[in-house]
């Protein structure tokens, strides 16, 4: 009998709202560590990361930059780790997020910004890690183990876990309940994407795209879809897609936007209206935007502001890379070529 592709990962993206559930019950410590740390003196915040950790860093500088109006920049790890850079972050806060806390360029990013007078603050999967241990401050993901080689929920957790700190940084509370309450929903979503994966033909080539918010879930989508399917895949912001790329997309292809409750269709219409004009291949996870009659929607968050709509319809790109991969008859648990845990220099 042939083994059932996928089981893990099925089951890890179906662990997700458990997961959340396990955030909500410890928020109130990992509140107190927060309240520890002197945000008020804080002038700017790198972020530190890779792979799918890199993408939900992304959704957390949109965070920090729209709701604490402070510089936020994505780290170069190999300016310390390669070029030793003596770093001098007086008043920067130095924010690490891995699932493992294992990779030696994150740490050793993290112990040179540490020496350089910065406040570090880790998200990991491991409150025991060189990560969590080289941080002033570690926020425990509660994913519990993860061993599909895809991250999901760690990933989903990671978003869930920035939308905490910021809230907490400008004084306001998250809405976990309802957050938890679309993600089942949202699951409820599987078999449907499940048909649509059958039907998928993805060889006339794919992009993802987003903006503002969901720019991290297109990001991550491609990605997921790229270590499952073993395809490439671009991601885009739809503004940048106008500048350029655009001058790839032929009738063939397939377009995916994440186009989440609470994004202003204003943004994205003039992407979308000459996306349109040359492929009606097009596929949405989202609920903020109008789709006409031929185009496939994949389900997305109602009720939601635009911030927790991206950390619930995270499941649903996870679902879809899954489903494309069982469809093409690949393991998304453990695809060729890759390791659970990446240890970069």
């Amino acid at each position: 009998m042939t083994q059932e592709l996928g089981l893990i990962m099925r089951a890890e993206i179906e662990e997700v709202p458990a997961v959340f559930m396990r955030i909500k019950n410890h928020v109130r410590g990992m509140i107190d560590q927060i309240s520890q740390l002197d945000l008020n003196a804080i002038d700017s915040v790198i972020l530190v990361g890779r792979g799918t950790s890199d993408n939900a860093a992304l959704y957390l500088k949109y965070l920090i930059e729209t709701k604490i109006g402070i510089p936020c920049g994505l780290a170069s790890p190999s300016v310390v780790t390669v070029y030793g850079t003596k770093l001098r972050y007086k008043n920067v806060l130095v924010i690490a997020l891995s699932q493992s806390g294992q990779s030696p360029d994150l740490v050793g990013y993290c112990a040179a910004a540490r020496e350089g007078g910065a406040t570090v603050l880790a998200m990991t999967n491991d409150p025991e890690s060189p990560l969590a241990k080289t941080s002033h401050c570690h926020l425990y993901l509660n994913a519990g183990p993860e061993k599909a080689v895809a991250a999901t929920k760690s990933y989903s957790a990671e978003l869930l876990v920035s939308r905490i700190l910021v809230a907490h940084w400008e004084g306001k509370s998250v809405g976990l309940d309802e957050i938890i309450e679309q993600t089942k929903l949202n699951l409820l979503r599987m078999p449907f994407i499940k048909s649509v994966s059958e039907a998928f033909d993805y060889s006339p080539g794919l992009t993802t795209m987003g903006r503002g918010f969901s720019y991290a879930n297109a990001h991550e989508a491609a990605l997921k879809i790229q270590e499952t399917v073993k395809i490439p895949v671009a991601s885009f912001s739809s503004a940048d897609y106008l500048h350029g790329p655009i001058s790839s997309l032929h009738s063939g292809s397939r377009v995916l936007f994440l186009a989440p409750v609470g994004v202003a269709e204003s943004s994205m219409s003039s992407t979308v209206a000459r996306i349109r004009e040359i492929t009606s291949h097009i596929y949405w996870i989202g609920s903020g935007f109008s789709r006409k009659e031929e185009e496939i929607y994949l389900g997305g968050s109602i009720g939601l502001s635009e911030v927790d709509a991206v950390i619930a319809d995270s499941v649903l790109l996870q679902s879809l890379a899954l489903s494309l991969a069982i469809a093409s008859g690949k393991d998304p648990d453990a695809p060729i070529g890759l390791a659970k845990v990446t240890k970069t220099l």
